[in-house]
């Protein structure tokens, strides 16, 4: 007997802010968790599979409209004609106080209970599965504490939403130990809330799926559900099988020292390649990061906006419209070690030296913050509102503005055919 282990499937979940990038496939990431769901029960289907387990969190809170109900159900009635059983809980996320909609689902699902644990048996399948939903969705209790006894000749398996003891990136919800779940006597741990899958014990199995769909960058790799071996009564193999549609990548990369404009842009090119590998087919969705201390940071601070159309086009040349990049982030450096121009009176010396004096000095930066609100008032009202002159209300902002100021010009200087690190 095959089972399927899912989890925090988030239908419909919103993704936010992508009206601030220009080329965003965003129809294809809106619809990415509908087309990761669809992709589970396609692959529960072809291998026969006799129950599907949804760990919590099917939805991300109440829906817009009644269309992401009725989603769900027709992909349950695909799984109701194969003769699949379903049986899920809520989450923090689809807590019962935050669905304000509801649909009757088909027959072949079972919605655990919100009110107290309860056990729902599948005789024929030869499965207890034990659990409780969300009623609210800051529940703090150790549900898993109250779960009922395992029952004896039947597969056990423990149906929760938790952060166990906690884990990071995720309220501690339902929080839990391993030594309540494994006093349990259950046969299986079918966890969810925890977007990394994460096969936390074996003996007996303790298993975050994750989610089946990444739905932002720091929701990177692989992602789907397990699907188990059940022979006997007994879990005999578990396996990873990854269903979702766009892969996110978070790519860095360390200029070195020596690197000018071209060779970071043949790193990125190589990152870039590398991402497109990885997401096996799907559309990936990166963003990059170039730190280090490099001769190329005087180019990246001079013209940010050139850099970000070269690695864009780079993006197309390396992947078409398989590959798209949202932020480019530039923490370069300059190479100039300021300790060593100590006592020079090179001009680079000067402007680092009167940056750092402005900086650590309370009597300067109080000459410096004055002259800039002159300078500051002049400018236009919407201007002077921006966020980049609060250090005049607060100058103990200043010593932090100073030394990004300190980095773009040095870069800058730096960057310039006439002038030469010493």
């Amino acid at each position: 007997m095959l089972v399927v282990h899912a989890s925090d499937i988030h239908l419909d979940s919103p993704l936010v802010g992508l009206e601030a990038y220009d080329g965003c496939p965003r129809e294809a990431l809106r619809g990415a968790t509908r087309r990761a769901l669809a992709n589970l029960v396609g692959v529960a289907i072809e291998e026969q599979a006799s129950l599907l387990l949804i760990a919590g969190d099917l939805y991300d809170g109440s829906w817009k409209d009644y269309s992401t109900g009725l989603y769900f159900v027709s992909q349950m009635r695909r799984l109701r004609e194969a003769g699949i059983a379903v049986v899920l809980l809520r989450g923090n996320h689809d807590a019962e106080s935050q669905i304000t909609k509801n649909l009757n689902l088909p027959d072949n699902v079972r919605e655990l209970s919100t009110q107290a644990p309860e056990t729902f048996e599948l005789s024929e399948l030869g499965v207890a599965i034990h659990g409780q939903g969300y009623a609210v969705r800051d529940v703090r209790d150790d549900l898993a504490r109250s779960y009922p006894p395992a029952r004896a000749g039947l597969l056990n398996v423990g149906l929760l939403h938790t952060a166990l003891g906690g884990r990071p990136g995720h309220e501690t919800y339902a929080p839990t130990t391993q030594h309540v779940l494994e006093d349990k006597g259950y046969d299986y741990w079918a966890l969810g809330h925890v977007h990394r899958s994460e096969i936390v014990s074996r003996a007996p199995y303790v298993v975050y799926s994750g989610n089946l769909q990444g739905r932002h960058v720091r929701e990177t790799g692989a992602k789907g559900f397990y699907l188990l071996t059940v022979d006997s009564g007994r879990v005999t193999g578990l396996e990873a099988r990854h269903v979702d549609v766009v892969r996110w990548s978070d790519l860095s990369i360390v200029a070195k020292d020596e690197d000018g404009l071209p060779e970071v842009l043949e790193a990125v090119e190589s990152s870039l390649a590398q991402a497109m590998k990885d997401a096996e087919g799907r559309l990936c969705a990166a963003r990059l990061t170039v730190s280090g201390a490099t001769r190329a940071h005087g180019e990246l601070m001079k013209s940010p906006d050139a850099f970000l159309a070269e690695v864009r086009a780079l993006a197309l040349d390396v992947g078409g419209e398989g590959l798209w990049v949202g932020d480019v982030r530039t923490t370069t450096r300059t190479r100039v070690d300021l300790q060593s121009l100590e006592g020079s009176n090179d001009p680079i010396a000067l402007l680092a030296r009167a940056a750092e004096e402005a900086g650590r000095d309370e009597n300067v930066a109080r000459e410096l913050v004055a002259t800039l609100e002159e300078l500051v008032t002049k400018l236009p009202e919407e201007l002077r509102n921006d966020p980049a002159f609060a250090f005049l209300d607060d100058p103990k902002q200043l010593a932090d503005v100073l030394g990004d100021v300190e980095e773009l010009l040095l870069g800058r200087l730096l960057a310039s055919p006439e002038t030469k690190a010493p």
